[in-house]
């Protein structure tokens, strides 16, 4: 072997041991996302279950959730007798708290915060596969009254849209996908499924729709 082909074989060397070197920082820094089982092929969606006082939540949001995952169309919805899978969705908290007053201590703007657990359910099995509690969906809003204001329900129907969007998403991605909420986070504050009494002036908005 002459000092060129040496050379080469230096040179191819060298490049083969920097690609395995970047393969390893691939491995390291962009890890494959987590996804359901293999046998999970088909997943079923039970009504949403509501343990808030606010009428007619679970109805609304089942339906954004079965729209999401029918967008997102990488797990087709099938009965539940038919799944592999079932996603089971919970309303455990509405929390409605005034935020901004005006000068006769009328609310002017409010925090709205939802709060639902999330459990999968491996039919054949008949084990729960991970449970996700305190997913989050939180909206601020105006009070109608005022310019640029929403009511209630409208500020609802964008909380449902961000639920929808978070539980597909750990449903499909894993866990690390979305952030869930600590229940410690709202101790001392309205207690759960409760909202906030109305202050003198405006009532709140006693109706949910």
């Amino acid at each position: 072997m002459n000092m060129t082909d040496k050379t080469r074989t230096f040179l191819a060397a060298a490049l083969a041991a920097a690609a395995l070197g970047c393969a390893s920082d691939d491995v390291t820094y962009r890890p494959a996302p987590q996804i359901l089982p293999q046998n999970i092929v088909k997943i079923a969606l039970r009504p949403v279950i509501n343990k808030t006082q606010q009428f007619g939540l679970e109805d609304k949001l089942t339906l954004r959730i079965r729209d999401e995952f029918l967008r997102d169309g990488r797990y087709p919805l099938v009965p539940e007798n038919e799944a592999d899978g079932i996603v089971v969705v919970t309303v455990a908290r509405y929390i409605l708290v005034p935020t901004q007053y005006d000068s006769v201590l009328t609310p002017t703007a409010y925090k709205l915060t939802v709060l639902a657990n999330l459990d999968f359910i491996d039919r054949a099995k008949n084990v729960m596969l991970w449970t996700e509690p305190n997913i989050e969906g939180v909206q601020t809003y105006i009070a109608p009254t005022l310019q640029g204001g929403m009511t209630e329900e409208q500020a609802r129907e964008l909380i449902w849209d961000v639920l929808a969007r978070q539980i597909v998403l750990r449903t499909i991605e894993g866990f690390g996908a979305i952030s869930g909420s600590s229940q410690r986070k709202y101790s001392g504050e309205t207690p759960p499924s409760e909202k906030a009494p109305p202050l003198p002036g405006k009532p709140i908005n006693p109706n949910p729709y």
